[in-house]
């Protein structure tokens, strides 16, 4: 007996099962996203990107820095594994701990919570880009005089966390300290270390 209703349309799509079935087949093994380039959202047209790798270029520590990267790259995982520029540490990667924490555009962000496409036409500084040459600033030598890292994952975020502290704070009181680098976590718990630091080096970061 012949099924006449796979050849019925639904009557809320207008496409049979049987077409629907093609689709789904053509689906697997093309990309969904063959629509245009510009979508209207808001009223206003916006640029889809993706989902393959495209040209992404970052100002990164006053260089530009260009790599074929896929929309959903993350900054930090560009400036580890495209940029080798391993300072900035994957260890929470849900925006939460500071260790990866960077300067854009003159502001602390998580990088591991900012995609990289999205930080284009910004001015990145990430901890290698703090010192000049191989002289250390003196919020990274007093880390080491006041022995305030251990592990050492956490420090590289906690030293630019604090240089852009006091560059906003240069005369800081303890509370001021202990709320200024609230965003940033030690597993370690070397804080008393992290705010003897701030204190050893306020009014000496411009």
């Amino acid at each position: 007996m012949k099924d006449d209703t796979a050849q019925k349309p639904d009557s809320n799509s207008g496409v049979t099962r049987r077409d629907f079935m093609k689709i789904s087949g053509i689906g697997v093994a093309v990309p969904l996203v063959l629509g245009p380039k510009l979508v209207e959202a808001a009223g206003e047209e916006v640029a889809v990107h993706g989902p393959g790798k495209v040209a992404v270029t970052l100002d990164v520590n006053g260089r530009k820095l260009t790599a074929q990267l896929e929309p959903r790259v993350t900054l930090l995982d560009a400036l580890r594994d495209n940029f080798n520029l391993t300072g900035a540490k994957r260890v929470c990667d849900r925006g939460a701990c500071g260790a990866c924490t960077v300067l854009m555009d003159g502001k602390t962000v998580y990088a591991c919570a900012v995609l990289a496409i999205d930080a284009q036409n910004t001015k990145i500084t990430t901890i290698e880009g703090l010192a000049q040459g191989d002289a250390l600033t003196p919020v990274m030598e007093a880390f080491v005089e006041h022995d305030a890292q251990q592990c050492g994952f956490c420090t590289p975020g906690f030293i630019v966390a604090t240089t852009h502290f006091l560059a906003s704070h240069p005369s800081p009181t303890m509370e001021d300290i202990r709320r200024g680098l609230s965003g940033n976590y030690c597993r370690c718990g070397t804080y008393n270390g992290i705010r003897a630091v701030a204190l050893a080096t306020k009014g000496r970061v411009s």
